[in-house]
């Protein structure tokens, strides 16, 4: 009996080791998880198994038995996403004359934070500042030249809405750049006048009039905070981003940053600000070119302004301005030649176009170059769309397989905006979704600066509504499964990259996020508390709450 036992063990023994002989060596497994794959079926998992920064298996719990890992991560039914992929964003870093603004909630906060900054840098010294909103304010209005002149006398001062479009500015600022009530509008922007007719402070569009003059901050000064504001994104579930906008030397930047620090940042796409033929071809570079960590993305070019101007070019004029339409960026004649061009040099074209008249005219031109010189697979797109365009445009678009990135979120933060200045129907239907999907245009869905937390645009996508609660165009809503596939796997199809990532698939990069709770399940009103627990760049945790 003792001769058989020890016979039964050994051959148990050999079993086991057998049995751990075939496991297949990984570094990483998640399991007891929904995972949520955003594949064609759209189907869910319970484990992943992850080798060399890629999907190596996705399946149910059993693949913890077959794969020997380096680490496992026991989910507790925790949800499971690809990493958020956010297609239009702008991230760049601070100087230290600059303030933010971002959570500033009054006016007299911002003179609390001018003063403050005139305390450290001492007189004389420009201040700057961005993310201001007036609808964040306790006082309900824009800051003015006055409450500025009031904070900071003797220093000139600069301080950029949130979105880019305008700026509020003080009167030595005024002085230095020669501005008076008396000077006539800047080239494509406006100074706003009270019922006097003096200044109040704020440049539509046209904020360099006085910007030009602040002494322009190193690559040294910037590049720690903009690492850190890289990484930031890592907690907000970006594990890819596309930069909206740099020149050809400006790239340099991004090349260096991400020698150094790749590994340890989300993956950028980076588009690149037109300079002309001369320029383009000096640089070298084209859309797709670099890796998996970062790529050249599709030139850019501003059509017209937005709606923190407000300057957006459309076609019925503002409800709060008769007889104001906004304006384009640059000559109809110049844009259709850039166009022409950029697309026979075999860019990918992503224009900011937020006006329905802006749009008309941008898809007509991209058109017109796809018929006069048709190329498979170009996938041109529209930044913003903001303003519905009639039928006809949205028709055209798919005709030509014009794409679009969309921000959903703006219905959430811009609500103030839209209600202003506005007529009903447009601003009901303000950045469409359901729309021009229905018409067959592809749409990504990415935040740009406001805000860049995708949890707000996704909560915009499925509800439509406001700040305020108010909901609009309810018909424009997406569901929970099409905003999470907007985020994630039509980013990569926008930036070529649809085969390596967006998906949680055998052979794609393992960059993935674990969610606090189930957005598959959740009320939607809770959605803006959902956080990112877990964020996994190439199989390896690189934020963990």
């Amino acid at each position: 009996m003792r001769k058989m036992s020890n016979r039964l063990i050994l051959g148990f023994a050999l079993m086991a080791l057998s049995a751990c002989a075939e496991r297949e060596a990984v570094d990483l497994v998640l399991h007891n998880g929904k995972i949520v794959t955003v594949d064609d079926a759209f189907s869910i998992q319970q484990a992943v198994a992850v080798r060399d920064g890629r999907i190596v298996a996705v399946g149910g719990n059993e693949l913890l038995a077959r794969y020997d890992a380096q680490r496992t991560i026991d989910l507790e039914g925790k949800t499971v996403l690809p990493g958020f992929n956010d297609v239009h964003i702008h991230i760049s870093g601070d100087p230290i004359r600059e303030i933010d603004l971002t959570g500033t909630t009054s006016v007299a906060q911002l003179q609390e934070q001018v003063r403050a900054k005139v305390a450290q840098l001492g007189e004389g010294e420009w201040v700057t500042g961005y993310g201001w909103s007036e609808d964040a304010f306790a006082e309900l209005r824009k800051p003015t030249r006055a409450d500025l002149d009031e904070a900071a006398p003797r220093n000139p001062v600069t301080l950029t809405r949130a979105g880019g479009h305008s700026a509020v500015v003080n009167s030595l600022a005024f002085e230095l750049a020669g501005i008076t009530s008396a000077s006539p509008d800047p080239d494509r922007g406006i100074l706003e006048k009270d019922e006097r007719g003096e200044l109040t402070g704020i440049i539509r569009e046209r904020q360099d009039t006085v910007g030009r003059l602040v002494p322009q901050a190193t690559r040294e000064e910037t590049r720690p905070s903009f690492i850190q504001h890289l990484r930031d994104l890592l907690e907000l579930g970006i594990t890819s981003l596309t930069q909206a906008g740099v020149s050809t030397r400006g790239y340099g930047e991004w090349e260096l940053v991400y020698g150094l620090h790749g590994e340890e940042l989300p993956r950028a796409n980076v588009q690149i600000r037109w300079g002309g033929p001369e320029r383009m071809n000096a640089f070298g570079k084209k859309t797709g070119d670099g890796d998996e960590r970062l790529r050249v993305g599709a030139v850019k070019v501003f059509v017209d302004g937005g709606f923190t101007g407000p300057s957006a070019y459309t076609i019925d004029s503002y409800r709060s301005e008769p007889g104001f339409h906004g304006s384009l960026d640059l000559p109809e004649e110049e844009l259709r030649t850039i166009i022409g061009q950029a697309h026979e040099m075999g860019w990918q074209m992503g224009f900011h176009a937020i006006g329905d008249a802006a749009i008309e005219l941008v898809v007509g031109y991209f058109a017109e170059a796809l018929e006069a010189s048709p190329r498979d697979d170009h996938r041109h797109y529209l930044n913003h769309f903001t303003v519905r365009p009639p039928p006809e445009v949205m028709e055209l678009m798919a005709e030509h397989d014009i794409l679009i990135t969309q921000q959903p979120n703006f219905t959430y933060t811009l609500e103030g905006r839209y209600v202003e200045y506005l007529e009903e129907e447009h601003a009901a239907h303000n950045n469409p979704l359901r729309s021009p999907m229905d018409h067959g245009v592809f749409v990504a869905l990415s935040s740009d600066i406001l805000p860049i937390g995708p949890m707000v645009g996704i909560y915009a996508a499925v509800t439509r509504k406001g700040a305020s609660g108010a909901v609009y165009a309810p018909d424009e809503r997406l569901t929970m499964e099409e905003a999470i596939r907007g985020y994630t796997r039509n980013g990569a199809y926008i930036t070529f990259e649809e085969d390596i990532k967006g998906t949680l698939e055998p052979g794609k990069l393992a960059d993935m996020i674990v969610l606090s709770d189930d957005l598959l399940t959740i009320d939607p009103e809770r959605i803006l508390d959902v956080v990112v627990e877990k964020t996994i760049v190439g199989g390896r945790v690189v934020f963990e709450r």
